[in-house]
């Protein structure tokens, strides 16, 4: 698995991480009682807030509707709702307060989910990899990611935007664009989001919602996670299943959440991961996840002692003095949580192993 994150990176087993730091602004819409910004609250948050009732399901689905019609015309990160959101929500709700012991529910029960658009959905909505090709056509069954999340209690609030055909339309089409949802944007540069799972990145960095799944077969997760400053994971293959996901590869496909925290990512991962017949990938890498599940592996002090390379290749930013200031101001936060920097590391070969076409070879 790789990560590419905005916050520390948690004690997991095999798992290779990617990070990037960044801060977020804080914004007005708060909890009464703890003044926590609902447009920055994790999972955690989130699930806190349920135990209290500070918020209800379908409170919190209602502020994402809104704020998807305040800023998607824009961003267009999400492509359509799912029209019964808020059925779900109140189902969530009458669960939560009728079922015994609530700590029993999953981390994920209540929480709305975007997922990207080729993850097939048996509902209302359509599953179209961001084509008119697909427009209306019928599926037979949910992804069985979607089912995992079903089963978790997770609302799925709708359908993410992307690039079309996971950027395999062709190699002229802009990363981030579809017929169907237009071109997406990057919320903090108004630029380009980075693809295929620009949309679920967007949503996620808009707020537009709290957690949302992209799929990559190559970097398809990790980029637009980058560009758009939150937490993206990228699972081994088969550790989630790829049943009822538009294929690109099958030696190089994976499902993985894009969220705001690593937590957040240990969550999902939980839920979705796992054996799934219909993909008989997932039977052999099941076997590998640990007894327990991922989150109990999460520690505030996880990346004290590790090393982290930098590339030297990706530290020299000219004249820039502002990035170059803020690059630093993050890895002094590295710093201070007790991580051994190994500055200006050199890879051979690095131009020609970004310039050389083998990867599309390992696709086929």
């Amino acid at each position: 698995m790789i990560i590419s994150s905005s916050t520390a990176m948690a004690k997991f087993p095999h798992i290779s991480c990617l990070l990037l730091l960044f801060t977020l602004s804080s914004l007005p819409e708060t909890f009464a009682a703890r003044r926590l910004s609902l447009k920055e609250a994790t999972i955690d948050d989130l699930q806190l807030a349920f135990k209290h009732n500070q918020l209800t399901s379908r409170q919190l689905v209602q502020y994402y509707l809104a704020q998807i019609r305040k800023l998607n015309p824009v961003l267009k990160g999400v492509l359509e709702v799912n029209p019964d959101a808020l059925h779900l929500a109140d189902k969530a709700d009458y669960e939560r307060r009728t079922k015994a012991p609530v700590s029993l529910l999953s981390k994920l029960h209540g929480i709305p989910i975007l997922v990207k658009d080729n993850i097939a959905t048996k509902d209302k909505m359509n599953t179209t990899a961001g084509s008119f090709a697909l427009f209306g056509s019928v599926v037979p069954r949910d992804a069985g990611v979607v089912e995992k999340l079903r089963k978790a209690g997770a609302i799925i609030l709708g359908k993410a935007s992307l690039s079309e055909w996971s950027h395999f339309r062709s190699t002229k089409t802009p990363s981030g664009w579809s017929a169907r949802g237009g071109y997406g944007l990057n919320p903090y540069t108004f630029s380009e989001p980075c693809g295929s799972s620009s949309g679920s990145a967007i949503s996620v960095a808009a707020n537009l919602v709290a957690v949302s799944l992209g799929t990559e077969t190559s970097g398809s997760i990790l980029c637009p996670s980058s560009l758009n400053s939150v937490v993206g994971l990228k699972p081994t293959v088969g550790l989630t299943s790829r049943a009822g996901v538009v294929p690109i590869s099958l030696r190089q496909d994976t499902v993985g959440p894009i969220c705001r925290t690593v937590a957040d990512a240990a969550y999902v991962l939980d839920a979705i991961a796992g054996i799934d017949h219909n993909d008989i990938a997932t039977i052999e890498t099941s076997k590998f996840i640990p007894k327990g599940g991922y989150a109990q592996f999460l520690r505030r002090d996880g990346l004290s002692g590790k090393r982290i390379g930098i590339l030297g290749a990706f530290h020299d930013f000219g004249n820039d003095t502002s990035l170059a200031q803020t690059f630093e101001k993050h890895l002094n936060t590295l710093r201070k949580g007790g991580v051994v920097l190994v500055d200006n590391l050199e890879i051979a070969n690095l131009t020609e192993i970004y310039s050389r076409s083998d990867e599309y070879a390992a696709f086929r």
